[in-house]
């Protein structure tokens, strides 16, 4: 199964909720609930401490706004790319929010990126 043959509408409706979640599990510091959507090969390359520096010092991470704009989806390969625009409660301005989801091996969707910049 091939993420990219799916409507907007069908991924959407799994890109948001997991979107609203990063969202929250961010702002509250929780990093075991932050990655657990995340693909194995997301986990497997992630640095432990830098995520628990972000989770930790950056201030960006620790207040998004959770009213978030969405911007459109990318389809390329096995995976797509949904765009967010983003604000925080603490900093002005606005920010790009990119979320990468796709099949793992057992047929689930999970995140393959997430990022703010």
């Amino acid at each position: 199964m091939n993420i990219i043959e799916h409507s907007d509408e069908e991924i959407l409706a799994e890109a948001h909720p997991m979107w609203e979640d990063l969202i929250k599990y961010s702002n509250e510091g929780e990093y075991g609930k932050f990655i657990r959507k995340f693909s194995y090969e997301l986990l497997f390359g992630l640095n432990e401490v830098e995520i628990g520096k972000q989770f930790a010092k950056s201030e960006l991470t620790r207040s998004l706004d959770p009213n978030y704009d969405y911007l459109g989806i990318i389809r390329r390969g096995e995976h797509v790319t949904v765009l967010y625009r983003m604000r925080s409660s603490k900093k002005e301005g606005e920010w790009l929010g990119r979320l990468v989801l796709g099949y793992d091996k057992e047929e689930e969707i999970k995140i393959f990126g997430a990022s703010i910049f």
